[in-house]
């Protein structure tokens, strides 16, 4: 498998884990932060295999501005959670980042 799809995958699972966090209240609601930890548990499972075909430093980059972009998002959709325009600003800045780490990655794994 495309190591990017590796990446996609486990920043798919670190943004799940993230909302379910946010669902467990603290960990007050333990069924929601015990999936909370298998989802960031798959995860780090799944993005060891990007980080042996792809510069660490990308796969970080990537993995974190995407997570932080639909973190971003779910907040606003799921939690009602507002975001001035200024920092709407910085978080595109953040995607244009991670996009552009992409498009100029040497590796064509």
């Amino acid at each position: 498998m495309n190591a990017w799809i590796y990446l996609a995958i486990a920043i798919a699972l670190e943004v799940v884990g993230t909302f379910l966090l946010k669902l467990s209240d603290g960990f007050e609601k333990w069924h929601w932060g015990a999936l909370s930890i298998a989802c960031y548990s798959a995860c780090f499972w799944v993005l060891a295999p990007a980080m042996k075909v792809l510069p660490v430093g990308i796969v970080y980059a990537v993995w974190s501005g995407v997570g932080i972009v639909a973190a971003s998002i779910i907040g606003l959709y799921a939690f009602d959670e507002r975001l001035s325009g200024l920092q709407f600003v910085f978080i595109a800045m953040i995607l244009i980042g991670a996009v552009g780490l992409n498009l100029t990655s040497q590796s064509s794994a």
